[in-house]
């Protein structure tokens, strides 16, 4: 975005001096500093931006966005995020809407804890301290959060209701216990995905070999959403976001089809391994099987004299990521077991091998290889010498031509070959057959999978919401009861480094009585994912001191699903679609009657750092935000960070451009406050354009103002806020040329000063409050603030352009511009065109071979030889 300010007067009148006779009165300077923390004061005193959610009189609008983690500082990439969702709920105010724009703390986690063991003390301490800084600095932005609607997730007021709905989700089914393996250190335990570094796998804080272990741990079942997940029918969303979703939930129709174990000496066989496809027209070219490494059959199935290099191999696998397995860049690797299965449709014996490549979590954990039409099977046969069968071709390929590489079916015409009694049949009614033929003996069913897993929510943390069960040796897994809600994290915590969640060194917590027979029992030690608190926080900001129960029904009717939802799209399968799961469960179980969360969903860019990396304090490459502030005030700050780029792209930060968004509100304040002055050493200063009269000077003056509003409010609607700010910009420049002038101060300059700020007030709210307070009171109006004000609406008949400008060019080259009233007809437009002087340069006395108008009169090409 080009800066439209103009860099020639940095001077200019944040300070008006006496005229050279001395008679004028000096304009103080323009000073954020005192300015905007009057007016923050101000605003809370008046509770201008708490909302009455009761208010049924005017339209609702509900603006959200992703609320912050506390990490201790506001940075300005919080700004990039933060300022347009305000500008917005401001635009809506505006409107006569009743907005509701809430804020409030991502507050578990694991940053608190990494904190807490480094620093010697309890994570409430660290949160708690870094949510009060940056409530400071929100507040310092100018910002209209409704302070009142605060929800901060390691509150036990808001974790209960983690825990009651999760016991309600247990009721119905929905929450589960089962074994899954995790990421474990020796020193430290349990790590996230992020902590394990380097291909050798290491942990991040001690540097130990990070190992593979099982542990029992608690699922929800959101697979049961899979379909309905895929619904987006209502939703404003991006359409990147919904084919993300899409391909994460990764519906596949198919075929589930039964290969059983060959005998072998050291085994009957006689094993079921289940596989799924979406090609069972291709099953006569299977010639291999693949095993996930962890597939439960393995250890079974393996042969004495391959079970070194089988469990070699399987250790190696359970400490590689699912995404190093999954790559395709990577060679192929696998070991064979020493077992074969049995094609289910031919009775063949084929190997069986195990490979990184499949996942036990993925579909059942084998697959049938078939190389000829696969890729990854195709180089995984070609590397270890498998046999390699085409059994689809088009009808003029022979059966048993070579393949070069694998041969994906793709064309309607295709034909099976080398299938027995199926051949000559489409590859779609082959694959049929087949399935029907098999079906009969029970060996195959069409069926759907999906790539999607339920949500594995257990953490082995302390900073998390407590999950609220108990172990009884005689009853087993027990709820807790609704009345010992919640149940609380202990203030003390014990972080000496054994490699166990430290709620299972504290006796007091883990220790207590079985509520149904009453024998000594434990407690369960893992904590929730802190998704889990993300995933609702929105209902819970319409009441959040409400005690009896998680959410106020008739306000979560009346004010969700959310009208605007603004956050970054690196959450698209995470906290997006976790929200949208969440939702669907809430309803099940009797809390919402909704389906979806958010009605309309914009993500913004990112805004990097200026070595063009992600802004982290990591990698040292964050921007204070209150230097800035301290320096050139709040609404500058918002105004540069908008400026820098479209805000759905995102851009690089460089601070060194603010000056020229500063200099632009200095004269906003100059033109407002002093429309009379002039500026020295500007010869033209106080004197109309050349050739303009006062009448059309007021004209143009009212059809900028109105042209500039029509233009400003489109660009609010579409989020354009970069553009937005270039147009008051351009407002300001023209006003400061006529600063000065005989039309200063007329009907026609008040009302563009009013639209100015009018329309700056969204996007610099503590200027445009002074400066309409002291209009107001210059007017002896009683004070009303500019926030409450009804955004103008464009007069369509100030923004007629009376006059257009062409640009003529003679054979494409512009050799003229010319100013002709709007209406001119074609033949007029060129009788004026060939009567200019320059024009007539270029002709050099040439006649014209053809006059092009082009653009609909925007452009006219004199044609010439």
């Amino acid at each position: 975005m080009t800066d439209t300010t103009d860099t020639t007067e940095a001077s200019t009148s944040a300070t008006t001096d006496a005229d050279a006779d001395g008679g004028r009165t000096r304009v103080e300077r323009y000073d954020p500093a005192s300015i905007e923390p009057r007016w923050q004061a101000r605003w809370a005193e008046l509770n201008l931006y708490r909302t009455d959610l009761q208010d049924t009189t005017r339209p609702k609008f509900y603006m959200l966005t992703m609320y912050p983690y506390p990490s201790g500082d506001i940075h300005i990439g919080h700004w990039w995020a933060m300022t347009p969702p305000d500008v917005i709920a401001r635009f809506h105010r505006m409107h006569g809407e009743n907005v509701f724009f809430p804020i409030g703390f991502d507050a578990f986690g694991l940053p608190a804890e990494n904190a807490a063991i480094k620093n010697g003390i309890n994570p409430r301490t660290w949160t708690m301290s870094n949510i009060e800084n940056m409530r400071r600095q929100l507040r310092a932005m100018g910002s209209t959060f409704d302070w009142e609607a605060e929800v901060v997730t390691a509150d036990p007021q808001y974790y209960r209701w983690n825990q009651w709905f999760f016991l309600r989700f247990l009721e119905k089914g929905l929450a589960y216990r089962a074994t899954s393996p995790v990421d474990w250190c020796p020193n430290d335990g349990t790590l996230a995905r992020e902590q394990v570094i380097g291909a050798d796998r290491h942990c991040w804080r001690c540097g130990a070999k990070v190992e593979k272990r099982d542990l029992a741990q608690w699922y929800l079942k959101v697979t049961d959403y899979a379909d309905e997940l895929l619904d987006f029918s209502g939703l404003d969303w991006p359409e990147q976001v919904k084919t993300m979703q899409t391909n994460w939930i990764g519906r596949s129709e198919g075929a589930e089809l039964v290969f059983t174990t060959a005998p072998d000496d050291h085994q009957p066989g006689g094993d079921e391994l289940r596989v799924f496809t979406t090609r069972p027209d291709t099953l006569f070219g299977a010639t291999f099987m693949v095993l996930a490494p962890e597939h439960p059959l393995v250890a079974t199935l393996t042969a004495p004299d391959r079970r070194a290099e089988v469990d070699a191999y399987v250790s190696t696998a359970r400490s590689e990521t699912e995404i190093e397995r999954l790559s395709t860049d990577r060679e192929k690797s696998g070991v064979a077991i020493g077992a074969d299965a049995i094609n289910p449709i031919n009775g063949e014996r084929i190997p069986i091998w195990i490979a990184d490549y499949v996942l036990a979590g993925y579909g059942t954990g084998a697959i049938m290889a078939v190389p000829a039409h696969d890729e990854r099977d195709f180089a995984f046969a070609r590397k270890f010498g498998l046999p390699i069968r085409r059994v689809v071709a088009a009808p003029v390929v022979a059966a048993d031509d070579a393949l070069e590489d694998a041969y994906l079916p793709h064309s309607a015409d295709e034909v099976l070959v080398n299938s027995g009694e199926f051949d000559g049949h489409s590859a779609d009614e082959g694959g049929r057959r087949i399935v029907a033929r098999l079906a009969e003996r029970g060996l195959a069913k069409a069926t759907v999978t999906y790539r999607l897993r339920d949500w594995l929510i257990s953490r082995q943390r302390y900073w998390g919401t407590p999950i609220p069960v108990i172990y009884c040796d005689r009853d087993g897994i027990v709820p807790v009861p609704d009345e010992d809600l919640p149940v609380l994290l202990p203030d003390t915590v014990d972080y000496r480094g054994s490699g166990e969640n430290p709620l299972a060194r504290d006796e007091a917590f883990l220790n207590v009585t079985c509520p149904r027979c009453g024998e000594p029992a434990r407690r369960e030690t893992d904590t929730m994912d802190t998704f889990i608190d993300s995933s609702w926080y929105w209902y819970r900001y319409l009441s959040p001191e409400k005690a009896g129960s998680a959410v106020d029904s008739k306000l979560v009717r009346s004010w969700t699903p959310v009208d605007q939802y603004t956050g970054g799209g690196e959450h698209t399968v995470m906290h997006l679609l976790y929200a949208r799961e969440w939702t669907k469960m809430l309803r099940d179980v009797g809390v919402v009657d909704q389906d979806e969360p958010f009605k309309r969903l914009f993500n913004q860019g990112q805004i990097l750092g200026s070595d063009g990396e992600r802004m982290s304090k990591s990698r040292g490459n964050v921007q204070d935000p209150d230097d800035l502030v301290a320096r050139f005030g709040a609404d500058s700050v918002r105004l540069y960070v908008m400026f820098l780029g479209p805000w759905d792209q995102g851009g690089l930060w460089n601070p060194s451009g603010i000056g020229g968004v500063h200099r632009f509100l200095n004269r906003v304040w100059t033109i407002t406050l002093d429309p009379g002055g002039r500026e020295g050493g500007n010869p033209d200063a106080g004197s109309l354009p050349d050739g303009e009269s006062e009448s059309e000077a007021r004209t143009a003056i009212r059809a900028a103002a109105h042209r500039t509003l029509r233009d400003v409010t489109a660009d609010h609607r579409a989020f354009h806020f970069n553009t937005l700010i270039a147009k008051l910009m351009e407002l300001s420049n023209l006003l400061m040329r006529y600063r000065g002038t005989s039309v200063a101060g007329t009907p026609e300059w008040d009302e563009a000063i009013r639209l100015l700020l009018l329309m700056l007030a969204p996007v610099a709210p503590h200027i445009s409050e002074e400066l309409w307070s002291r209009r107001l009171a210059a007017a002896n109006e009683p004070w009303a603030s500019i926030h409450t004000q009804t955004w103008p609406e464009v007069d369509p008949t100030a923004v007629v352009e009376d006059t257009r400008e062409v640009p003529v060019q003679v054979n494409g080259k512009l050799r003229d511009k010319v100013t002709v009233p709007a209406g001119i007809s074609e033949i007029e437009l060129e009788q004026i065109v060939l009567a200019r002087d320059k024009v007539r340069a270029a002709l050099d006395g040439r006649e014209p071979l053809k006059i092009i108008h082009a653009g609909g009169g925007r452009l006219l090409n004199i044609v010439v030889r």
